[in-house]
């Protein structure tokens, strides 16, 4: 796990740089999940390190794989400076434990919910789950284990939450794009939905 764990962070720096601020969190029966902050230019990345310890497994599988299955962690960019985004640090670090807490694998396409706004005053308590590759390759490792993919999370509105949920996920990138919208503005307002 901690070789893996070293890897994944080599790779995130090799893509990103030096972190300048990380956290800790563990949840009761989890493993410990960091939040590593990011800051280049104008933005601000927020990786999970920790996730991707342990596969992901089917919570309807009778016996969990330890060696096989998805591994993952995730990335989260917003503009720096414009609302207070270091108090997303624990909602990350909760998305991060999901698969250990709740049995979920988390894959492109999914939304997953917090419940609660990802930081103070944001219009976002839900993220969607994007494609891996764009922000950083994935990480090969040796056979049997799968790959670690970084996927990247897109906050949403309530309604476009909603939308999702009725219209599927590229429907919902496919609005944001037609529209310009800017998803790595954490002040934003939902996309049109008519």
């Amino acid at each position: 796990m901690a070789e893996i764990l070293a890897l994944v962070e080599a790779r995130l720096r090799t893509a990103f740089g030096e972190p300048d601020a990380r956290a800790a969190v563990t949840f009761l029966g989890t493993d410990r999940i960091e939040v590593l902050r990011f800051a280049e230019g104008d933005l601000v990345r927020y990786a999970t390190l920790g996730m991707s310890a342990h596969p992901m497994t089917d919570p309807t599988a009778v016996v969990a794989d330890p060696v096989r299955g998805p591994r993952a962690e995730l990335v989260l960019t917003v503009r720096a400076g414009r609302a207070p985004t270091d108090k997303l640090l624990r909602p990350l670090a909760v998305l991060a434990a999901s698969p250990q807490v709740e049995g979920l694998i988390v894959a492109p396409g999914a939304s997953l919910d917090v419940g609660a706004p990802l930081w103070d005053g944001a219009p976002f308590s839900s993220v969607l789950v994007a494609e891996p590759g764009g922000l950083v390759d994935d990480l090969e490792l040796d056979e049997p284990l799968d790959p670690v993919h970084f996927l990247p999370l897109l906050p949403m509105t309530a309604n476009e939450a909603a939308w999702k949920r009725v219209h599927g996920a590229a429907a919902l990138q496919e609005r944001w794009l037609a529209r310009g919208t800017d998803l790595r503005d954490p002040l934003r307002t939902a996309v049109a939905l008519d």
